[in-house]
């Protein structure tokens, strides 16, 4: 079976945002995501999951370039100025293209 290029939408943020994040996504045209509860230290801190207002997030979905990009943008001029959130895009291949 032949593999197709997709992007794969990586984003990790404050919990507090994830129904927004999923929101802005489905209104852009993600048809499928990941969500999952992740740790870490970046430049805002150490960030350990103990509490509520402490967890973050890592929300992934595999899409076409023109859409990676859109959700790209969206997010710097939505949330990166005000919310711990980093976002990065990475090249996949994967079988059953028409599912992405």
């Amino acid at each position: 079976m032949p593999l197709t290029q997709r992007k794969l939408v990586t984003i990790i943020a404050e919990s507090a945002l994830e129904s927004l994040l999923v929101r802005d996504l489905k209104r852009l045209g993600v048809s499928g995501y990941t969500v999952a509860d992740v740790r870490g230290e970046g430049a805002r801190g150490k960030r350990k999951g103990d509490w509520d207002q402490n967890r973050t997030i890592c929300l992934t979905s595999i899409c076409q370039s023109p859409l990676a990009h859109a959700i790209l943008d969206h997010l710097a001029a939505t949330y990166f100025e005000d919310y711990a959130i980093v976002a990065y895009l990475s090249d996949v291949d994967v079988h059953r293209a028409n599912k992405f």
